[in-house]
């Protein structure tokens, strides 16, 4: 909340609808993500609801002083089912995401900051597709950066630390080895 409603640096009447649209997508994401849970699994856990409440969050971030009520539904429950899709797709490829950091945050706001673009409050002046390909070209561009980026930082951490324990050690627990 104060993240989102406080990027207004003001008290008006855009800080409250940040703030509403906030509470709304992530109502609506912990909703979406109970309601996939439950029918898949047939029990809905505190981590799942939790999830959801991020997904929310996450995705309502770069629209939550731009969306009406109805985008920031759409988009928590959009989000928390694309994330919950990303973190299925996580356990069959078996790729490591220890805090399904990529699954929620990186999935929820790759739909949040490209989603918005359908639940703009105010028309963008250079149209619909004018702005969802300055959103898309946003998100690759962050993509790129950001992996570009972690690429360089693993490969520095690799040759001074390296990412890995010894095959006796990681077996021990780090627990015990390193501490």
């Amino acid at each position: 909340f104060g993240f989102n409603a406080g990027s207004s640096v003001a008290s008006s009447l855009k800080t409250g609808q940040a703030l509403a649209m906030t509470q709304i997508a992530a109502s609506s994401g912990a909703l979406s993500w109970m309601m996939i849970e439950g029918s898949l699994k047939g029990r809905v856990t505190a981590l799942g609801l939790v999830s959801g409440i991020l997904a929310g969050l996450v995705s309502i971030t770069p629209a939550a002083g731009d969306v009406m009520p109805v985008g920031a539904i759409i988009l928590g429950m959009l989000a928390s089912a694309v994330s919950y899709s990303a973190l299925m797709l996580k356990e069959k490829l078996g790729y490591d995401d220890t805090l399904d950091v990529f699954g929620i945050h990186g999935v929820a706001g790759i739909v949040g900051a490209i989603g918005l673009t359908f639940f703009l409050r105010d028309s963008p002046e250079i149209g619909l597709m004018g702005q969802l390909g300055h959103q898309t070209l946003g998100v690759l561009i962050a993509m790129l950066v950001g992996g570009l980026g972690t690429f360089m930082l693993l490969l520095f951490t690799e040759k001074i630390f390296g990412l890995r324990l010894e095959a006796a050690k990681e077996e021990q627990g780090m627990d015990q080895s390193i501490h």
